[in-house]
């Protein structure tokens, strides 16, 4: 976990709470229990955290509290839930999001 506060004047020190270990993209990483799980992958230098469902772009934290869904992964098998809202847990299996196989049709399209 490079990319930590390691002193917070508010928040405390980190490493006194527990180390947990999780998945994402069948990849293990270590975080911390409780701690959000986008926290936890920004630590660990994660950025891209699912791709745009039509265009493929990139896609990865931008509010961080909860507004906008861009950080929406799958954790343990349920699909859309926001990683900055979910606390970080032992054991979490967290995937990505792709490029869905057809493209999303455009509502604005009159061709039905």
């Amino acid at each position: 976990m490079k990319l930590r506060v390691t002193n917070h004047p508010i928040l405390g020190n980190p490493e006194k709470k527990k180390a947990v270990t999780f998945t994402f993209n069948d990849k293990q990483y270590t975080g911390y229990e409780d701690e959000s799980l986008a926290a936890a992958l920004l630590a660990n230098e994660i950025r891209t955290l699912r791709h745009h469902e039509e265009s493929g772009s990139p896609r990865g934290i931008y509010c961080n509290i909860g507004h906008c869904f861009e950080c929406r992964v799958s954790i343990n098998g349920k699909q859309g839930v926001r990683a900055c809202l979910t606390p970080l847990k032992e054991n979490m299996i967290v995937e990505s999001h792709g490029k869905l196989p057809t493209p999303v049709r455009d509502w604005r399209s009159s061709d039905e």
